[in-house]
């Protein structure tokens, strides 16, 4: 598809006139690779098939520019042919007959003997074609044309072979009398195109057509015509922003995305933009292979550069003088592959960059890499833009090369980019020493910025790096690098690593100075480490109480340790919340809302503290340390911080929220670090089970499991099991999984209620069951533990399930406690159950009131479908309307709100208003007890 060439064709329509009436000439279209010279001069020939001209068409190739008058016979050798012996006797007779000393089997047998003498003026091919020839073949194009109008048309004329170039130069000046039109296409900016007989050829032009880039109005037709329909505007905008309306790399983008199935929507713009077509590639590599070296040079050192370049690191590079590269620069711009010259050259598009990086070898990149990053170092160049070019070299490096690398890590990470520092500091190992100390700081430096992302590899670079190091101090400083909560994932020989560095170093109550706090980071760390022994948790309790009612937090040392001991206070429940509540905050105030601390020791304090119904502490902290979090691309603090927000957003009743928080930590953990530490894992399991989220919670097994379940690490993945089967109706299922749950817990000695609240799920699995005693004994002995620790939403979730399974008097009241308890909660889903389960047992005007302050909350698979108030008739509960049993037996199959108002052709809104009445008339606490209800009805 040709667009916007009628002027172009117009003008070759007159030519072609003007020689029909005896007035030849030539034209040249010229201009920069891909522009479309080859293609306008391809849609020539049906031009002059409309005017009843003949076609004579030839090629110029590199590679035949030592085959003599190659491209004169493929001009004339296809009509000559085509004829009969007559009508060539007739054409080559007179003035014409030397011509056939070109064709060999035109020349007769005497003259093929003196073939290669009569041709040339010394009887050499690189000497003058002789006058009699060229002028013979000359008059023979003159005898064909006389018969009917000629169209010559010649690509590429930069690579025809020398005499043919003779004879269109000798034919350029005598054309005024020949019925022909002769077109010929010339590469801008080629070398071979500034030859000589090249220019002797051109400089005989009536008229040079230089086709234009395309507008946007063609892109837009092109990608139509292309796709086979429109193109959405940002797409179009795209593919023509991307080319710069070169036609070649339009085409070559629109046919590589069609190949490869994308459709020319916004949403596919970026592909567009980034695609690099491998047809295109092949096409530039051909193109910059036939430049002569000084070109390819700077080709090479534009692209080894990249946006480094400046006018004299590329005179460097290439060694090429200035004078040289402005030439090189001239000649790519001509070309067509610079979007611009000043101040310093840059590529067109990224496939021009491909084809040069294509075009070098791998010596070739190694040896540029290599002088490229001395030239920069000498320069004094920052060190990242040095080491970029250091990682793609493979042979040993100086000794610079490291503080290069090095240096350039701490940019990185003090950028943001943890991921990117790592490369630097990999690349630096394989040239320092094997078991000296510059490669145990190395490895520590490596941890460091391991941290950010991937914490297993940093517990294991820091268990390397400690045999390196000569000193006690500066092996406590090398473990000290790894936050407490990240040593969950240590081995066995990690540990003892930082047990025997611990022990060097002495009682910290026994120190002073550096060494205490480096003593209480280690103490810290080994304390963390042994949270899941139930004999350590209690004497984490008691170490807590021998640093005082109000333990120093002045030093990082101090808070690390007080922040786990107060964390193992609360998961065994040893610790009373009015007793760990305060402590945590303070720590919480005296650590600064950033990054670094995210994942320190703060993640524990958190746990204690939403725990402890101190949501308005934690969660303003967490907002910062997130927002500087995505600010530095770390990866392992946003995703504990995620994960610890989707918790407090669940409690405040903001779901969709809380579920979007949890995907995100989800997606951003590494499996391994939630394989090996449960706090996260939990958090996730319980953000799922509460939010009603199935796909939160089988994304959460997935990616957990995926490479086993042997670790004691993963108990919270019963917690998820005794939902989904919970949820399906497995009731018994579910309490296997809960007992289970309970035993794990039991036995790292995790007693608290308000971190997993077993018992009082499994209690009302067992009155669904109807195994009353088994669940009033469950929730009773959970009420006990959660008054030990004295939060309320530990006593106020107990409460609730207590009164829901209890009929009269003595459930209500139970009821109006849990509400009177979670009234002073954070966790404002819980009181919303609660309202639910009194308002559904109490009805009438009072149940409505507390109907309302719920809203449309649905209980979770634990409690019973239906409340047991003796209050309430069978007639009052399944007095439903027509519309209200259609909705509600669609919601008991499980059809989403949104589905139902599909099917039924009303809003969302009447959806929920119907669901609420029909919670109330039927006396369940919300979706989860439809079930059940739905099939008495039917009974």
């Amino acid at each position: 598809m040709l667009c916007e060439r009628e002027t172009e064709f117009g003008l070759v329509a007159e030519a072609l006139q003007a020689a029909a009436d005896g007035h030849g000439s030539l034209m040249v279209i010229t201009g920069p690779l891909g522009i479309g010279k080859t293609a306008l001069l391809g849609g020539l020939p049906s031009l002059a098939g409309l005017q009843g001209a003949r076609v004579m068409r030839a090629n110029g190739a590199l590679l035949e520019q030592d085959f003599a008058f190659g491209l004169v016979r493929q001009l004339l050798e296809p009509v000559l042919a085509s004829v009969d012996q007559r009508q060539r006797d007739e054409w080559l007779a007179g003035a014409a007959e030397p011509a056939r000393l070109v064709f060999d089997d035109l020349a007769g047998p005497d003259e093929t003997q003196e073939w290669e003498h009569l041709r040339w003026d010394d009887g050499r091919p690189d000497g003058g074609v002789r006058h009699t020839v060229l002028h013979g073949l000359l008059m023979l194009l003159t005898a064909i044309s006389l018969q009917r109008p000629v169209l010559v048309v010649v690509d590429d004329l930069q690579w025809a072979d020398q005499p043919s170039l003779r004879w269109l130069g000798y034919l350029a000046k005598r054309l005024g009398g020949v019925r022909a039109t002769v077109v010929v296409t010339v590469r801008e900016g080629d070398p071979l195109s500034e030859r000589p007989l090249v220019r002797a050829v051109t400089d005989g032009a009536r008229r040079t057509l230089r086709p234009g880039p395309l507008s946007l109005a063609s892109t837009r037709l092109m990608v139509a015509e292309e796709f086979g329909e429109p193109g959405e505007e940002e797409f179009v905008q795209a593919c023509h922003e991307v080319s710069d309306g070169n036609p070649m790399f339009l085409m070559s983008v629109l046919l590589g995305m069609a190949v490869s199935g994308y459709r020319p929507i916004a949403a596919d713009a970026p592909i567009a933009r980034s695609l690099l077509p491998s047809q295109l590639r092949e096409r530039l590599t051909s193109c910059l292979s036939s430049q002569p070296a000084g070109i390819q040079s700077f080709v090479k050192a534009m692209a080894v550069l990249g946006e480094q370049a400046d006018a004299e690191l590329l005179g460097q590079l290439s060694e090429l003088d200035p004078i040289g590269c402005v030439e090189a620069a001239r000649v790519l711009d001509r070309m067509g592959l610079l979007a611009c010259t000043t101040p310093v050259p840059k590529f067109l598009h990224m496939a021009v960059q491909d084809a040069v990086e294509q075009l070098m070898s791998a010596d070739d990149a190694e040896r540029l890499h290599r002088r490229a990053a001395a030239l920069l170092h000498a320069g004094g160049y920052p060190a990242e833009q040095v080491a970029a070019h250091l990682l793609v070299i493979s042979a040993d490096q100086d000794d610079w090369t490291i503080l290069v690398l090095r240096a350039a890590a701490d940019t990185a990470l003090s950028r943001g980019a943890p991921e990117v520092a790592t490369r630097y500091l990999r690349r630096a190992l394989l040239d320092c020493s094997s078991d000296g100390s510059d490669r145990a700081m190395l490895l520590v430096e490596l941890a460091t910025a391991e941290c950010w992302f991937d914490p297993a590899a940093a517990v294991r670079h820091i268990s390397q790096a400690v045999p390196l190091l000569s000193s006690t101090r500066e092996r406590a400083l090398a473990v000290s690098r790894i936050a407490p909560p990240l040593l969950g994932v240590a081995s066995s020989p990690v540990l003892d690593v930082i047990a025997q560095v611990a022990a060097e170093l002495g009682d910290p109550d026994k120190l002073a100075g550096t060494d205490r706090e480096l003593a209480l980071s280690l103490e810290a760390r080994l304390r963390c480490t042994q949270a899941d022994n139930p004999a350590r948790l209690a004497m984490a309790v008691e170490r807590l109480r021998e640093l005082g009612d109000h333990p120093s937090l002045d030093t990082r040392g101090e808070r690390e340790l007080a922040a786990v001991l107060v964390h193992a206070g609360t998961l065994s429940g040893g610790l009373p919340a009015a007793q760990a509540v305060p402590l945590a905050r303070r720590i919480v105030e005296h650590e600064p809302a950033v990054a670094s601390h995210a994942h320190a020791a703060v993640p524990l304090v958190v746990t204690t503290l939403v725990a402890g119904d101190c949501d308005d502490v934690a969660g303003p902290w967490l907002d910062l340390a997130l927002r500087q979090a995505r600010r530095q691309n770390a990866v392992v603090p946003q995703a504990i911080i995620t994960t610890h927000q989707s918790m407090i957003l669940m409690r405040a009743r903001m779901l969709s929220q809380a579920r979007g928080a949890a995907a995100e930590g989800l997606a951003l953990a590494d499996a391994d670090w939630l394989r090996t530490v449960s706090a996260p894992t939990k958090a996730l399991a319980m953000v799922a089970i509460e939010t009603d989220s199935v796909d939160l919670a089988e994304r959460l097994l997935a990616k957990c499991t995926e490479h086993g379940e042997a670790l004691p690490s993963l108990w919270p993945l019963h917690m998820v099991r005794a939902w989904l089967a919970a949820r399906d109706g497995r009731l018994g299922q579910a309490l296997n999984h809960l007992y289970d749950l309970g035993r794990r817990t039991e036995r790292i000695g995790w007693r608290n209620p308000a971190i997993v609240p077993w018992r009082s799920w499994a209690a009302g699995l067992h009155h669904q069951l109807g195994e009353q005693a088994d669940a009033v004994e469950l929730v009773r002995t959970e009420h006990e533990m959660a008054r030990e620790w004295g939060s309320a939403t530990a006593m106020g979730r107990a409460l609730r399930v207590w009164g829901t399974i209890t009929e009269g008097p003595k459930g209500t009241q139970l009821l109006r406690d849990a509400i009177t308890t979670l009234d002073n909660s954070a966790h404002q889903l819980e009181l919303a159950r609660a309202q639910a389960a009194l308002g559904a047992r109490l009805g009438g005007a009072e149940g409505d009131v507390y109907l309302r302050q719920a809203g449309a909350v649905e209980s979770t698979p634990w409690l019973p479908v239906r409340s047991t108030a003796p209050t309430r008739t069978t007639a009052t509960r399944t007095q439903l309307t027509k519309t209200e049993r259609k909705v509600a037996m669609l919601a008991a199959a499980g059809r989403t709100n949104g589905e139902i108002a599909d099917e039924l052709g009303v809003s969302s809104r009447a959806v929920e208003k119907h669901l609420t009445n029909s919670y109330r008339k039927l006396a369940v606490p919300g979706r989860a007890g439809l079930v059940a209800a739905m099939l008495a009805q039917a009974d």
